[in-house]
């Protein structure tokens, strides 16, 4: 299945029905009168969150989505049918903007969630709605109000509890795929990863999310390399792990390309807690892997695990440091949550 986390869709709902103009006319009714009934509603545009999807690729196919039209009114004080809803079905995670792109109108991450992204129109009144005891034969009535048309952006963040990221070739998608199920491609040149993955971690009583996304490279945020349109999937994770690859020649350099695009992307990913690992230890010796690990912790400010996705080395501590940063996320989310006491003399 192909990845797709952007889609721009136009929308409509539904015109609703015209009201009738109509009289009684029974041959045995001794007193007839306006009979005219309503115009149907028209159908609404709602967008819908499933749990058994992962991209927006349906919506590379079909990107006009209009709702029914309410049916007009009839003699006899029928009322016009309702105009069929549509519903977008989206995946978890998946934001809905305005047309420019920026303004936010529902953020949809749990299964089940519904929003209404356009009403559709009233019906119109018939003429029986008009009726009163000085005017006993009304021969107007309302047409149905039109729908509402627009155009707006489906922007899919990927649900993950940590994030892998790196420069390209940093050795992410090896470790996503020896600490899961998950089968990413893995090669020996940069930019193997054109699109975000995701993975169950299950160790002990430790299990969690974990996403890797495409490499970041110098001037990512300007577009450059595959640019930093992934790093969305990562906002909503609780840790980091930053992987930086222990056969380069600065790693210090390499943590600090990473960072700044991060700080550049500017939606609070420098904020979170970061795991750094020195990654790739099984091809370098001892004595370089410990010269470079030195170098990374004076540029970090912590001391980063000597790590091997290959060869094991460090890949469970790993994983219990990334589960012990989401449970403290988890615990301080709780606490705030709380609600406090009201004091009491």
């Amino acid at each position: 299945m192909k990845f797709l986390d952007q889609a721009k869709v136009y929308i409509r709902s539904g015109n609703g029905g015209n009201g009738c103009v109509s009289f009684r006319r029974e041959k045995f009714i001794e007193f007839g009168g306006p009979d005219g009934g309503d115009g149907g509603r028209g159908g609404d545009v709602w967008a819908e969150c499933v749990d058994n999807l992962n991209t927006l690729i349906d919506f590379r196919y079909q990107q006009h989505f209009k709702a029914g039209r309410g049916m007009d009114g009839a003699g006899r004080n029928r009322t016009g049918a309702s105009g069929k809803d549509v519903t977008l079905k989206v995946p978890p995670g998946t934001q809905i903007f305005a047309e420019d792109n920026e303004t936010l109108l529902a953020d949809l991450t749990e299964p089940g969630e519904r929003v209404l992204l356009a009403r559709g129109g009233n019906g119109g009144f018939g003429n029986a709605h008009f009726k009163t005891s000085t005017k006993q034969a009304p021969r107007h009535a309302n047409p149905g109000q039109p729908g509402t048309e627009m155009t707006i952006w489906l922007r899919l963040k990927l649900i993950a509890d940590a994030g892998l990221v790196g420069l390209p070739n940093a050795g992410k998608s090896t470790f996503l795929a020896a600490v899961s199920a998950a089968k990413p491609k893995i090669a020996d040149y940069p930019f193997t990863t054109l699109h975000p993955n995701l993975g169950v971690v299950k160790i002990d009583d430790i299990d969690f999310v974990l996403a890797d996304i495409p490499g970041l490279i110098e001037g990512a945020h300007m577009g450059a390399g595959i640019g930093d349109r992934f790093l969305g999937h990562v906002e909503r994770t609780r840790v980091l792990l930053h992987l930086v690859d222990a056969t380069g020649e600065d790693p210090a350099q390499d943590y600090r390309v990473v960072r700044a695009e991060l700080a550049a992307y500017d939606a609070g990913l420098t904020e979170k807690p970061e795991i750094v690992a020195l990654n790739k230890c099984d091809a370098v010796d001892d004595e370089e892997a410990a010269r470079k690990q030195a170098l990374l912790a004076a540029e970090c400010g912590q001391e980063p695990l000597l790590l091997s996705a290959v060869s094991g080395l460090n890949v469970r501590a790993a994983l219990f440091r990334i589960g012990h940063e989401i449970r403290l996320s988890k615990e301080r989310e709780a606490s705030e949550a709380r609600p406090r006491a009201s004091w009491q003399p």
